[in-house]
């Protein structure tokens, strides 16, 4: 039997490379610090995990309609009038296993035939690999720190082709923390083609208002997530609100590969959205507590730090003093000084000489990993 090609020439997600090898490691009794990964520390809210119980203990573990529970539809619906003030129908939304999902539903109906999507480098790891596994071309709009890694609409606009079909944002963004500004996604919207807003890191915006793509266009698709701002990583809950003539199509899509979210999951989705507002307020101000402890100690470690990241909770610090090889010497760190980090190739050619700092970790956590990459910095 001969393996595919386009299974054999998909890149690792190094992120997970790098957590695998720290999970080695920690078999063997050595203490790792994780800063590689994106994924909160707290515990999922307890009146998310006592809807889920509920549904359970209700016989709620069947099938349900395969855009989702409409009352998690109309809860999403709701969300979205009240914090972004954009009446959206419960009927453009889909939910889906995870946002990673809603990426590979939305990429397999509107690719095709080398179909092109714009996307900033650096970017989320995965966005390029599931772009081409569907049969997409990138192209690709290098974004720099001296500029917050955002977009520069003029920038973004001499990159439009024939075969453009997209153009993906990511605000706040995975690696680089930065958010979009209004301005600057209305600027986008006015170039004329479909956007696609992954905003999988709202509720996790620290120092102005979050907005969504929806608030400036309609012809925009929003990828969506459970698991950042109401730490529910293993749930596996996302969500596509997507322009009304999509939906039958990704519905189909969704019917044939994943028929469904679980429904237990989705049903402490609402308890999410409902009840776990002030959860995800007291989550925010630790991770902005973490997010200004951090920036100061990468600082003086020597890492260069012109920009600083105002969302999610990623710091991407350029390394250049020390390295050119982000993913050796990202494992170097691992291998001596026990502490896990994400090299900045992952995210892209035009962030290698980076590493990413998560500081979803506690901040104990992350004070024992500053001290011990101090002493690593010293002996190298």
């Amino acid at each position: 039997m001969k393996i595919s090609k386009k299974s054999l020439d998909i890149p690792p997600f190094l992120v997970m490379d790098v957590l695998e090898k720290a999970y080695e490691m920690e078999r063997t009794g050595k203490r790792v610090i994780h800063l590689e990964v994106g994924e909160p520390d707290f515990e999922t809210p307890q009146c998310i995990k006592n809807a889920c119980i509920k549904a359970i203990r209700e016989g709620k573990t069947k099938y349900t309609h395969s855009l989702g529970l409409f009352e998690l539809r109309e809860a999403l619906a709701g969300y979205y009038a009240t914090k972004y003030g954009k009446e959206v129908s419960p009927h453009q939304i889909i939910i889906t296993i995870g946002s990673s999902s809603a990426l590979f539903l939305l990429f397999s109906t509107i690719l095709e035939n080398s179909a092109e999507i714009i996307l900033t480098n650096p970017y989320y790891a995965c966005y390029p690999n599931i772009i081409r596994f569907l049969g997409g071309t990138v192209n690709f709009v290098n974004v720099h720190e001296e500029d917050g890694f955002r977009y520069q609409p003029e920038e973004v606009s001499r990159h439009l082709t024939p075969s453009t079909k997209a153009i993906l944002i990511n605000s706040p963004a995975n690696p680089t923390g930065s958010i979009l500004s209004p301005e600057a996604m209305n600027a986008l919207a006015g170039l004329g083609y479909y956007l696609i807003a992954d905003e999988t890191y709202h509720g996790l915006v620290y120092d102005s208002p979050e907005h969504s793509i929806i608030e400036f266009t309609d012809k925009a698709f929003v990828v969506g997530s459970f698991s950042k701002q109401y730490a529910m990583t293993g749930w596996r809950l996302g969500y596509l609100i997507v322009p009304k003539e999509f939906v039958r199509p990704i519905q189909k899509i969704q019917q044939n590969f994943f028929i469904s979210a679980n429904a237990f999951v989705q049903w402490a989705g609402i308890a999410a959205i409902t009840e776990a507002q002030k959860d995800v307020a007291q989550m925010r101000a630790i991770f902005n507590q973490r997010r200004k402890f951090i920036i100061p100690r990468l600082k003086a470690l020597g890492f260069g730090l012109t920009f600083e990241p105002q969302g999610a909770f990623y710091v991407l610090a350029n390394a250049k003093k020390f390295t050119q090889d982000s993913r050796a010497f990202a494992f170097d760190i691992l291998e001596k000084a026990q502490v896990a980090v994400s090299p900045g190739i992952d995210f892209g050619n035009n962030a290698e000489g980076y590493l990413r700092f998560s500081y979803a970790n506690s901040i104990e956590n992350i004070h024992e990993g500053m001290d011990r990459l101090e002493q690593y910095l010293k002996n190298l």
